[in-house]
């Protein structure tokens, strides 16, 4: 039975899932305002924070992803290869594999792509590739599969 959080580890879980999901709800909008990026690129960063304090290696390179991918999104190179860096870093250092060690390297082919390196780009999305293919539950690679198909190289 899982230990249920809290006083201040209760409220960085509710902070960090509600900024979470807020950017995510952020990114599948089809028009956003500049406001509203500049309030999804903090919401991310919001939510990777709070996944710091109270979160695993799982959260944090998730975390990681999605701050990689807001930046890709916004077309903003530079931060968006920070993140992704970091999100690998993790998987590594925590040994994770199949869904996060996949959606690190499909983080960091698509911050490449949109930083103008386009054989980093190819190499991760490989690497990602490789690594998706061993994704066990199959929700989940259905889902990185038709993530990593929207790379265009």
């Amino acid at each position: 039975m899982a230990r249920r959080l809290t006083g201040e580890k209760a409220q960085h879980r509710k902070f960090a899932v509600e900024f979470f999901n807020g950017t995510w709800r952020l990114l599948e909008k089809r028009r956003r305002t500049p406001a509203e990026d500049v309030r999804m690129i903090h919401m991310a960063h919001a939510s990777r924070y709070h996944w710091g304090v109270i979160g695993k290696p799982t959260n944090w390179a998730i975390g990681e992803w999605q701050v990689s991918h807001v930046y890709a999104v916004l077309r903003r190179g530079e931060p968006a290869l920070y993140h992704a860096k970091r999100g690998l870093a993790v998987c590594h250092k925590a040994g994770l594999r199949d869904f996060y060690l996949a959606y690190a390297h499909e983080a960091l082919a698509r911050a490449s792509l949109v930083a103008g390196r386009r054989g980093d780009a190819r190499r991760h999305l490989a690497r990602a590739k490789r690594a998706g293919s061993t994704i066990k539950e199959a929700d989940d690679r259905k889902l990185f599969e038709r993530d990593i198909a929207t790379i265009r190289l």
